[in-house]
């Protein structure tokens, strides 16, 4: 099992053009508005309408006024996301859900619109959480389709960011042996039998690799070794780019730190198997990176998800 077969990469596999030198472009954003088969997600805030479970497209006639931000095309259709404040929003209040609520939904059947969908989401996240100057709280005026914030104060320009954080199994014993066994670890808030990969943020001036020892060491006392990149996965809730990998240990003696991490334990494969089938093992869902990370060592996919 590769990476880009696993089901995480349905997130990212239909990449669209995000027309970056278009976004610069009066007259072509103009015309491409103009036309009705453009496409244009509509979101409250940070929230999307869905229709039977995804998030609906609408065309522009049917936009409500609000900020534009160019998406991009795809196979011949241009794609925009207009941004609403919640109060102007068209519909119900409850109408309108987090993307958490439909990004499993992205990924299942045609899964085509899901880098665009994030990309929106992404796009709404930064501008609802930059909201002023960090350098001199002066106000922000949005340019070029939305991609720029810039100061109306000191002209100093803004740039979306995603915040980069390291996902990883942790292995140990003999490659491919059935005593080989994998690392997982569960939250304090998290229902009784679930586990996943361990995790963590990127801190300036580390290395992702390092980073995946560090978070390893600090949150179960279990030391890395060889980490080799597996995969990544764009995560806007609220903005996160998840870079996977895969660890040798070596050291297996487990102290977890009480905070992030309540318990963490080796699986072997069989022990893995056997549990996601009596339910008493609980692993993410099959969207999230951490389900492909498992799934990739065990070799096959394994029975339950969150």
């Amino acid at each position: 099992m590769t990476p880009r077969d696993l089901p995480h990469a349905a997130l990212s596999s239909h990449a669209h053009d995000r027309h970056g030198l278009h976004r610069v472009d009066d007259d072509w954003l103009d015309r491409t508005w103009a036309d009705p088969s453009t496409r244009v997600l509509v979101i409250s805030g940070t929230r999307v309408r869905p229709v039977d479970g995804r998030p609906a497209w609408v065309s522009p006639a049917e936009a409500p006024e609000g900020l534009r931000i160019l998406l991009g095309g795809r196979d011949g259709v241009e794609h925009f996301a207009v941004v609403v404040a919640p109060e102007h929003a068209p519909g119900e209040r409850d109408e309108w859900v987090v993307l958490r609520s439909v990004v499993q939904a992205l990924a299942d059947g045609d899964a085509a619109d899901a880098p665009l969908v994030l990309h929106a989401i992404g796009m709404a996240e930064w501008h609802w959480a930059t909201r002023h100057c960090p350098r001199c709280g002066g106000r922000l005026e949005a340019r070029q389709a939305g991609h720029v914030l810039v100061c109306t104060e000191c002209e100093r320009q803004q740039f979306p960011r995603s915040d980069p954080a390291v996902i990883m199994v942790v292995t140990d014993g003999e490659p491919g042996s059935p005593d080989e066994r994998c690392l997982l670890g569960r939250s304090p808030q998290w229902p009784p039998g679930r586990y996943s990969t361990l995790a963590g943020f990127v801190e300036p001036g580390e290395t992702m690799e390092d980073a995946v020892r560090r978070e390893v060491a600090e949150e179960t006392g279990v030391g890395v070794g060889e980490v080799a990149y597996f995969g990544s996965q764009p995560w806007p809730l609220p903005a996160s780019l998840m870079v996977g990998f895969t660890g040798r240990a070596t050291s297996t003696a487990i102290d977890v730190d009480g905070s992030e991490i309540e318990d963490a334990r080796w699986f072997t494969r069989e022990q893995m198997r056997a549990e996601t089938e009596a339910g008493t093992l609980v692993l993410p869902g099959g969207i999230s990176i951490s389900r492909s990370l498992v799934e990739a060592w065990y070799g096959d996919t394994l029975p339950g998800r969150w």
